[in-house]
């Protein structure tokens, strides 16, 4: 129900962008954080024309991308201030939140294909296991992403107990993280666990992976099959996560970067595509308001 709250209240351009005025030519370098869940190869050739056009509109000496280990090496270099620009998820935006409510401030979320600015965390098993729901998977592993996901920890961690009636620790005879979105759901396919939680807009045919989420890009790269998988829960729907801009580079850049953005899928649908994963509408603005519904349950949940 809070989700589905965070998703009603209404969306403005006029964020609340705080820090200090910068000109363009202040910055010379621009450094991008990518989260972790994907192969390293993969996120930098997605991530590649990105860099190349933000180079060109901006005329930044370099663009750097930083595609880290894991979802925390995004979270500290955007506290520390290594980092200045990253896509995050909402419990990973709720992290940041938690320790500094000053260091970023989101400027636009995706859109689904939809028109909705949500997606759903999905359980997804092998078809020969015999798990059709998630009540057939009591007493099984349950895969999980990584600590800071959302779709990947978080909502499943508190959602997937009004189901079953349990604990994730109880229910299940074993939770483990397997590094990433990818690993996770590669981790179900090869067997290794039986149910993994993963992130997915939920629309379009089951059969292409849905439209976006970590399962159409493994369709898509002929990683898994998905005759062979089934979806055998689904979360209530979750706010997409916001780009989010370090304060310290200045609200000048809040607004030059917001454009830059809602341009992109005109101006670069594939390059869109590539750095997004999937088939959406665009972005939209976002303020950080959008996220207190997360914040609170992760404060709740799991703290920082």
């Amino acid at each position: 129900m809070l989700f589905k709250k965070a998703l009603l209240g209404a969306i403005a351009l006029s964020a609340m962008l705080t820090g200090t005025m910068a000109r363009a030519e202040d910055l010379k370098e621009f450094r991008i954080g990518i989260l972790g869940g994907e192969n390293e190869t993969d996120r930098l050739r997605n991530f590649g024309c990105l860099a190349d056009h933000l180079k060109e509109t901006f005329g930044f000496e370099k663009v750097s991308l930083f595609p880290a280990a894991d979802y925390d090496g995004v979270i500290q270099g955007l506290l520390g201030g290594t980092l200045d620009f990253a896509e995050l998820g909402a419990s990973g935006y709720a992290a940041v939140y938690i320790k500094d409510p000053k260091a970023v401030t989101p400027i636009l979320t995706t859109q689904q294909t939809d028109g909705s600015t949500g997606y759903y965390s999905i359980g997804l098993a092998r078809k020969d296991s015999g798990i059709k729901t998630i009540a057939d998977a009591k007493g099984k592993t349950l895969g999980y992403a990584d600590p800071d996901s959302t779709s990947g920890y978080l909502v499943p961690l508190t959602q997937i107990p009004k189901t079953t009636g349990m604990p994730n620790d109880k229910f299940f005879a074993k939770t483990q993280f397997n590094g990433g979105h990818e690993n996770n759901l590669l981790a179900a396919y090869d067997g290794k666990v039986d149910v993994a939680v993963d992130d997915s807009s939920g629309l379009g045919d089951f059969k292409d992976g849905y439209t976006s989420g970590t399962f159409r890009k493994e369709v898509d790269k002929g990683a898994v099959d998905p005759s062979l998988l089934v979806e055998v829960w689904r979360s209530p729907l979750i706010p997409n996560g916001p780009l989010v801009v370090r304060n310290g580079i200045g609200d000048e850049w809040h607004a030059k970067l917001a454009d830059f953005f809602m341009k992109l899928p005109t101006t670069d649908k594939k390059c869109f595509e590539a750095v997004e994963g999937g088939d959406f509408k665009g972005y939209q603005p976002v303020k950080p308001e959008f996220y207190n519904a997360v914040i609170d349950i992760r404060k709740n949940a799991i703290g920082g």
